[in-house]
This record gives C-alpha cells, sequence and structure tokens, in this order.
C-alpha cells in the first residue's frame, strides 16, 4: 500500500518560515519525481515545485522562486518543502505527490500518480 505522509504545517506569521516533510512508503522512492502541490482557497490545485529521482533538477512556480527550497533524501524515503519569507498568498492545503513517468514536463498535476493527504499551511498578516 503507497502511502504519502505530509507533516510539518501549522500557522506562521508573514515572514517566517516553515518545512514541510513528505514521508513516503510502499513504492520505490528513488524510481519517482516528487512534487508539491497547494490549494488554496477557491482555488485549483497548483504546482508549487518538484526534484528530479536523483535530486539532480528542480522547478519551481515563479511565485514560490528565490522562497521555496525542495529538497529529497532516498535514504529515508522523504521529500521536503523548505518555505521562507511566507506570505499570506501562501496560505493553502499543501500535497506531496510522485510521478512514476518519464516526461519532461513534471509540473501538471494529471502526471503523477500518487498524492498525500495535504496538509494546512496559514500564513497570518
Amino acid at each position: 500500500q503507497v502511502q504519502l505522509v505530509e507533516s510539518g504545517g501549522g500557522l506562521v506569521q508573514a515572514g517566517g518560515s516553515l518545512r514541510l516533510s513528505c514521508a513516503v512508503s510502499g513504492l520505490t522512492f528513488n524510481a519517482y519525481v516528487m512534487g508539491w502541490f497547494r490549494q488554496g482557497p477557491g482555488n485549483e490545485r497548483e504546482f508549487v515545485a518538484c526534484i528530479s529521482r536523483r535530486a539532480g533538477n528542480t522547478a519551481y512556480a515563479d511565485s514560490v522562486k528565490g522562497r521555496f527550497t525542495i529538497s529529497r533524501d532516498n535514504a529515508k524515503n522523504t521529500v521536503y518543502l523548505q518555505m521562507n519569507n511566507l506570505k499570506p498568498g501562501d496560505t493553502a492545503v499543501y500535497y506531496c505527490a510522485a510521478q512514476s513517468s518519464t516526461v519532461a514536463d513534471s509540473t501538471p498535476r494529471s502526471n503523477y500518480n500518487y498524492w498525500g493527504q495535504g496538509i494546512q499551511v496559514t500564513v497570518s498578516s
């Protein structure tokens, strides 16, 4: 049974930082591209960041570039999202996801095979 379990969310003031973790089990972790998505109130789920299987390549949404950093530890089957200089607009439920395909573009959510249950991040002004 595949499980992706997010942790590290919560309430933070604008300008603060949070680190999300996603622990993965039930699949060969280093065979999957890992991504983070988010869904704010009234919005569709949107791409935030992704990281290649061996962590050699990353990609970010323009809205988080320079503030968020995605990383992974294949020995621990865990992917992380370090979020700095948080803004109220970052308030959303954050999801980690796993993609098995080798497509060049890992931003569409339709490319991902498995999803976590999501975790709330709230940034107050």
